[in-house]
């Protein structure tokens, strides 16, 4: 059995350059940019194993394309990290509710599914419904099947579908702590 934890909720204050993560941490934000199929994160992050975090939020797909900045020494091995999710924006503000299954994407090889174990205990608890873990399914069948069918490329795949992602050809790792 896996540990079982609330749904993970994050908040982007677009106007205010402002993100609140998953256990309520306000962060600075460098950049926010939107446009029409999404909105782009880039922000430091004072996390022992990476110092950076790029993000994607694409609600038409239900998914966050996450690339972490890992510290030498906790590099793993995943070109993009996603978040199958709710999405939502009301007024420059953006809502993400995770469904708890993860992919890891590697250009070139297979992507990895993790964490359906966590979306049945939340399911089977009630944590989520019915209908949001067969959205989380269908959200992960699309996702996969897409990557699959390009090259096991998640890029080749977003810009395939009109959403051609753009990442930060510089960035600079936040202190610890």
């Amino acid at each position: 059995m896996t540990d079982l934890h609330p749904v993970k909720k994050e908040t982007f204050d677009v106007s205010a350059l402002k993100n609140t993560d998953p256990k309520g941490f306000l962060r600075e934000v460098d950049t926010f940019h939107t446009t029409d199929f999404g909105l782009y994160m880039a922000r430091g992050a004072n996390h022992p194993e990476f110092g950076y975090l790029e993000s994607w939020l694409l609600p038409t797909l239900s998914l966050r394309v996450n690339r972490f900045h890992y510290r030498d020494g906790f590099e793993r091995d995943q070109d993009y990290y996603f978040d199958v999710a709710a999405i939502t924006e009301d007024e420059g503000v953006w809502t993400t509710r995770d469904f708890y299954v993860d992919l890891i994407s590697v250009t070139g090889e297979p992507v990895e599914v993790v964490d359906i174990d966590e979306l049945a205990a939340a399911t089977s608890a009630g944590i989520i419904t019915a209908e949001e873990a067969e959205k989380a399914i269908e959200t992960t069948l699309v996702a996969v099947d897409g990557i699959t069918r390009n090259g096991d490329d998640a890029m080749a795949w977003l810009n395939a579908k009109g959403m051609p992602l753009t990442w930060s050809d510089e960035i600079e790792l936040t202190p610890v702590g």
